[in-house]
């Protein structure tokens, strides 16, 4: 199957300049990348991927370009790349989407030296029910990165110098020809970095840094639920040739409750009453986060039944109203009689017996498919 015009894949006439071509392969690479797209459209995303970082990769290298203009797809045959050959326009700008996309982050410091971006940190965060209702400010322990006081950040052993790296002079990066090509590469001898230290400091193993503990306050909104994050900018892992900071993302995890159980904004709880009261009915005090409430039990209440409570649940971070409390209704079955109380629940028995199916209003219909299931 023949290759379609690099020009068209982006959707660009043949004489737009960089930035459209730049912008056209970051509007097609944030559409069609495979995180985004999951499910039965996933493969075709991909396809659409790839063929629109291939366009991308020979058009916004002016020496790819041209060859292009002039031969076509034979004049970019990726035959004629020697192997390890990379692509520095396309790492620079899908750099530029990913960052967009996740917060990562990279481009080159004064010098040439590549700088990236620190790695984000998770911290997990356990919060009672009532804290996770009303909020709190709480102070954590994370992992933060000091100078070294030895060696003062340089990385070298007290005496010792940091040098230039004679591989690249110092700019990071270093130039692959092959023909008419010139790809640059980040330099395998400094890794990027311009400078080698020949005698590391035996502190911080020639980091310039010292990892140690740093306390945080942290704001716990109201209404926040198990599973959701906060994210604290630039406490994360420290970013390399001055690359700015990464992200500490703070995990909320529910602890779990003698009484509640959380659903969204709503809550549930289950309340046991005696089966005098399930019988003739009465007035109960149940648990809310706020205090006490009272609910009436009809007469006849059977286990299972739900009594709503509007509002008495927990107003939550993107709510503009509390959920409800939901009261599930047990019915307790009396343990543990004396005689003289066996002998009242047998001639109270006989005399519901007696009664007929007005007593147990469920009773009839379950023999009706007992025998049905049996006939």
């Amino acid at each position: 199957m023949a290759k379609r015009d690099f020009y068209d894949i982006l959707g660009v006439p043949k004489n737009a300049s960089d930035d459209d071509i730049k912008k056209a392969y970051r509007k097609l690479a944030m559409k069609h990348h495979p995180d985004r797209n999951q499910g039965d459209t996933s493969k075709v995303a991909e396809e659409k991927f790839k063929e629109a970082k291939e366009a991308y990769e020979m058009l916004s290298d002016p020496q790819k370009r041209a060859a292009y203009d002039q031969h076509g797809h034979a004049g970019v045959d990726p035959n004629m790349r020697g192997p390890g050959e990379g692509y520095g326009g396309f790492a620079e700008a899908f750099g530029d989407i990913f960052g967009d996309m996740f917060g990562q982050q990279r481009g080159r410091a004064s010098g040439g030296r590549q700088v990236f971006r620190g790695g984000d940190l998770s911290y997990a965060m356990e919060v009672t029910l009532e804290e996770a209702a009303k909020g709190k400010d709480a102070q954590i322990r994370i992992p933060s990165w000091e100078s070294c006081d030895s060696c003062k950040g340089s990385g070298a052993k007290p005496g010792t110098q940091v040098k230039t790296c004679v591989t690249c002079s110092g700019s990071g990066s270093v130039q692959m020809r092959q023909g008419f090509f010139s790809v640059q590469q980040t330099c395998p001898t400094c890794r990027g970095n311009g400078k080698v230290i020949p005698e590391p400091c035996s502190a911080c193993q020639g980091q310039g840094k010292i990892k140690k503990q740093k306390t945080l306050e942290v704001k716990i909104p109201a209404g926040i639920d198990g599973g959701m994050r906060i994210r604290s900018t630039g406490n994360g892992e420290p970013g390399t040739n001055g690359g700015p900071a990464g992200d500490l993302y703070i995990e909320i995890r529910l602890k779990k409750h003698d009484i509640f159980e959380r659903e969204g904004d709503d809550l549930h709880c289950a309340i046991p009453i005696s089966m005098t009261t399930a019988t003739l009915g009465g007035e109960i005090d149940v648990p809310t986060l706020a205090g006490k409430a009272v609910i009436d039990i009809p007469e006849g209440t059977q286990t299972g039944k739900q009594f709503r409570l509007r509002g008495k649940g927990i107003k939550g971070v993107r709510s503009s109203y509390p959920g409800d409390l939901y009261c599930h209704i047990t019915v307790e079955t009396p343990v543990k009689l004396s005689e003289h109380q066996r002998r009242l629940m047998r001639e109270l028995d006989d005399s519901f017996k007696k009664g007929g199916s007005k007593h147990s209003p469920t009773g009839d219909s379950w023999t009706d498919r007992l025998k049905s299931l049996f006939s």
